[in-house]
């Protein structure tokens, strides 16, 4: 696998900047009136959510990024938990939400259902309505694992959702060529060597991996972009006490948001649903909004210098709407 990365300290400097660097500009394709429909079904849903809900636009730069994928949007959904306490009414305004958004390409990144069998089939084709011009791709989480992963993998492709388990696909766009790799939940065979078989060495690759632990091996095969979720950002952040993972930088690293490993990026979504407590505090469910850049030495002068230094290509995540406090 390469040499063994780990994990450089952060300072509470570049925390505080990762948090307060700034909202950036997406190149918007919405109107004006698509924009206000959005943010109105937002908040909308931010009411329905306990906890609330918020859309966090990132641009991500990628190194060797082709040309023809300029712009391209990808919209995350994670941990949605449908359940007693995630009911289908609140999964279907989320699908809407989805599509007003106007992605290239949809990924789910693992855990549809909490405990029940009888849950699979109603979320599965609730989600069978997400549109995107790319189309619709899943990897399956923990939870999906313990109450049947081959009975949700059946319902989810007939809903015409494509479920990589250990393998990869091809997006093509403008005649360019985006390689996307999806696992198995890390613990229930998650198998990267076998998901990244047939993709040439140093290819601009994203990994669609449930649990981000999987950060490091990613960071030793030279993966752009890992897309995860699993934690929940933490799900409840009490005031002074933090997370069930802690309140230090250096312990929440690969929890919540955007961060890097060596010259991997990654983003780890708050989900969507709840578990153990049906309550989110200070941590708003999350429908994360990714616009891809491409990164090379000539616009390395548009970026400015600090974000070079300690985050280098990506920005910070903004909100529309409700803030992530």
């Amino acid at each position: 696998m390469g040499r063994l990365l780990t994990s450089p300290p952060v300072s509470r400097w570049a925390a505080l900047r990762n948090r307060y660097l700034g909202r950036p500009r997406l190149k918007n394709r919405l109107t004006h009136k698509e924009r206000g429909s959005i943010q109105a079904s937002e908040l909308a849903l931010s009411h329905r959510f306990r906890g609330g809900l918020g859309i966090t636009a990132q641009r991500i730069w990628l190194s060797d990024l082709p040309e023809g994928f300029r712009g391209f949007r990808i919209l995350q959904l994670s941990d949605i938990h449908h359940s007693l306490f995630v009911p289908l009414d609140y999964v279907a305004a989320v699908v809407e939400l989805s599509n007003k958004l106007k992605p290239d390409l949809i990924a789910l990144t693992g855990d549809f259902v909490s405990y029940s069998r009888s849950s699979i089939e109603p979320v599965a084709e609730i989600l069978g309505g997400l549109r995107a011009r790319s189309g619709v791709v899943a990897v399956l989480g923990n939870h999906d694992f313990r109450v049947g992963a081959d009975a949700l993998e059946r319902a989810l492709r007939r809903q015409r959702i494509q479920v990589l388990r250990n393998r990869h696909r091809l997006l093509q766009k403008r005649g360019a060529t985006l390689y996307l790799a999806g696992v198995d939940d890390y613990g229930y065979g998650a198998d990267l060597g076998q998901a990244m078989r047939g993709i040439p060495e140093d290819a601009p690759t994203i990994l669609l991996a449930h649990n981000p632990r999987l950060v490091t091996a990613a960071a030793c095969r030279g993966i752009s972009l890992v897309l995860s979720g699993h934690t929940h950002g933490g799900q409840v952040n009490f005031p002074l006490l933090g997370t069930v993972y802690g309140r230090s930088p250096e312990k929440m690293r690969f929890k919540c948001g955007w961060d890097r490993l060596g010259a991997t990026q990654i983003y780890v979504s708050r989900g969507i649903g709840t578990i153990v407590v049906p309550v989110r505090w200070r941590c708003p469910a999350e429908v994360p909004l990714l616009d891809l850049e491409p990164h090379h030495r000539e616009e390395s002068s548009s970026i400015p210098a600090f974000v070079q230094a300690g985050y280098g290509a990506a920005w910070t995540a903004s909100t529309l709407g409700l803030a992530a406090d």
